[in-house]
């Protein structure tokens, strides 16, 4: 167990280091973050920065050794130096949890060994091998980028066999070809393990996407829902026993026909699980903190009857926020709104 006062190192400087900082620093820990960014929102919080590149050893050596603890912020980082680091410090989770999920053709495969259900799915690595997916996917379906996608980015979708030609030309391979899953609802599972196994669960959201970004959570999500989170549930904890996982794990599920439909899995604090900053007795990013450092993991409870997440994206409103009751306003310390570009949240609980 780490006592507060030490170090937790954290890769990445965006909003979910951001927010990993401010649950630190609550239970009396200090945070190193490392990133290459010019600006880091991270960097706002932690209690100190080092701005470089991951792959520099020189760095990675005197970052491992200010840290008594590492975590990562997303996913989209190479391995290599995290695994250089697990070599010298804990990181949690392990590596093998990066590996599994920054990289689809893996995480498809291992999904389906742990009894999860992705939607049909065909690895693709050249035009001719498109031509064949395509054959035993069918169409509609959606052409991804095997790596580094997010946010709907590194996507296309084929809405018949004639449009395999201006895929190919948009994404190239590595990728993967997906069935298009016609659904009702999104939802995520959210899941954090501690080190002795021990494991917490959060009430499942409802999500809606807008051009692929994730626009609102809702709880309590709608009966439809409801009935397939247990099965999601269970999927997510057989994923986190299988990796060994310390933290929090997300899931992405669609709501299908003959039960739930994995989509994707995150290894680390989600979008989707903001709300739990009001929302729950204690967040996403607390319980992070928790598990990492060897603490017990706190109640997943929910605080009202209703709660709802809303990104803030681009140039939204968030002035109105200030004035409106039950409302409580996040905003990241970003520069100047771009489309797309997620700015803050607000999380609106009703008791």
């Amino acid at each position: 167990m780490l006592q507060p006062g030490a170090t937790i190192g954290i890769l990445g400087g965006g909003q979910l280091g951001r927010m990993l900082a401010v649950a630190a620093a609550q239970l009396g820990y200090r945070t190193h973050v490392l990133a290459p960014d010019r600006q880091s929102v991270a960097a706002q919080t932690a209690s100190s920065l080092t701005r470089a590149d991951y792959h520099n050893r020189i760095v990675l050596a005197d970052f491992a050794a200010s840290c008594d603890v590492v975590t990562y912020e997303f996913e989209n980082i190479a391995i290599g130096p995290v695994e250089w680091l697990a070599e010298r410090v804990p990181v949690h989770p392990h590596p093998r949890a990066l590996a599994a999920a920054q990289e689809r053709i893996a995480e498809k495969r291992f999904v389906e060994e742990v009894g999860g259900r992705p939607a049909r799915w065909a690895a693709v690595a050249s035009r001719e091998e498109l031509e064949a997916a395509v054959a035993s996917v069918g169409t509609p379906a959606v052409l991804k980028t095997a790596r580094f996608g997010y946010d709907g980015k590194g996507q296309v979708r084929l809405h018949t066999p004639a449009d395999a030609d201006a895929a190919w030309e948009a994404i190239g391979g590595p990728a993967v070809l997906e069935a298009f899953v016609p659904f009702e609802h999104e939802f995520s599972v959210l899941i954090v393990r501690g080190q002795d196994g021990t494991t917490a669960r959060y009430d499942a959201p409802l999500n809606v996407h807008h051009d692929a970004i994730l626009r609102t959570s809702t709880l309590p999500a709608p009966a439809a829902v409801l009935a397939q989170v247990g099965e999601a549930t269970d999927l997510a904890c057989r994923i986190a026993a299988r990796l060994d996982y310390v933290g929090v794990l997300a899931c992405e599920f669609f709501v299908g026909v003959d039960g739930p439909v994995f989509n994707e899995m995150a290894p680390r604090v989600h979008n989707s699980g903001h709300w739990t900053i009001e929302g729950a007795e204690c967040s996403q990013f607390e319980n992070h903190i928790r598990a990492i450092c060897g603490l017990p993991l706190g109640s997943t409870g929910l605080t009202g009857a209703r709660v709802e997440m809303q990104n803030l994206i681009g140039d939204d409103a968030w002035q109105p926020v200030l004035a409106e009751p039950g409302a409580h306003l996040h905003l990241y310390g970003k520069g100047t709104p771009r489309p797309g570009r997620k700015m803050g949240h607000v999380t609106r609980v009703w008791r």
